[in-house]
């Protein structure tokens, strides 16, 4: 299979179930909403250096060429299973003024920065499948220590802006998500964002520890 995705502006275009069109397409911060369906939540940072991007990306962010950027690959688990790779890519030269924070996250979750910063625009989602050639596919079975899974993989992208910076992050799902069940009636899901209880602010940048989240703009 290619290594290369092809990206749809519509969920119609990579024809999930109707479970995973839920998680594909709900606007709000994954990392909440995965917290809602788990007693523990963890973000493992795999990898956050320069690297190239990969081929779909380097124009999503606004680059003339295909050149070195910053890069940072997380897995969110719940209950000790990965859920979801996250992989976030920026231009080199961004400053922390656009993106500050982001060289001093560590394990803990990006999301909860962006949807709590009224800085931040959300862009378009836009689709994908993913099959075993794709390097995203690779490093998630790397990061697993499984061989091969069910593909394809769903994935989703949107790139954030904060005043001149682009940061363009994608989601890739593990097939076990279609079996999550809500599992925390202390964390109520708002159309207009999160409540969430106290225990869960060690995943949350002490700049952004606030008591609800807006949905993504």
């Amino acid at each position: 299979m290619t290594p290369h995705a092809k990206w749809h502006d519509h969920a119609n275009g990579v024809a999930p179930s109707v479970n995973m069109r839920d998680w594909l397409t709900d606007r709000v911060s994954l990392t909440y909403k995965l917290m809602a369906h788990c007693q523990q939540f963890r973000v493992q940072r795999l990898r956050q250096q320069r690297a190239l991007p990969l081929a779909e990306e380097w124009q999503a962010i606004g680059l003339a060429r295909r050149q070195q950027v910053q890069e940072r690959d997380v897995l969110l688990r719940c209950d000790g299973r990965p859920m979801v790779l996250g992989h976030t890519v920026l231009a080199l030269d961004a400053t922390t003024t656009e993106w500050p924070f982001f060289s001093s996250l560590g394990e803990r979750s990006l999301g909860s920065t962006l949807f709590g910063d009224p800085l931040v625009m959300r862009g378009q989602l836009q689709y994908a499948r993913l099959y075993g050639g794709h390097p995203l596919a690779q490093r998630m079975a790397a990061a697993s220590g499984v061989d091969s899974f069910a593909y394809p993989l769903w994935a989703r992208r949107s790139a954030f802006r904060r005043k001149t910076g682009i940061m363009l992050v994608t989601e890739v799902f593990f097939p076990e998500i279609e079996e999550l069940r809500r599992a925390r009636p202390d964390i109520k899901v708002l159309s207009a964002g999160f409540s969430i209880s106290s225990d869960l602010s060690r995943h949350i940048h002490p700049a952004h520890q606030l008591l609800s989240f807006g949905a993504a703009r």
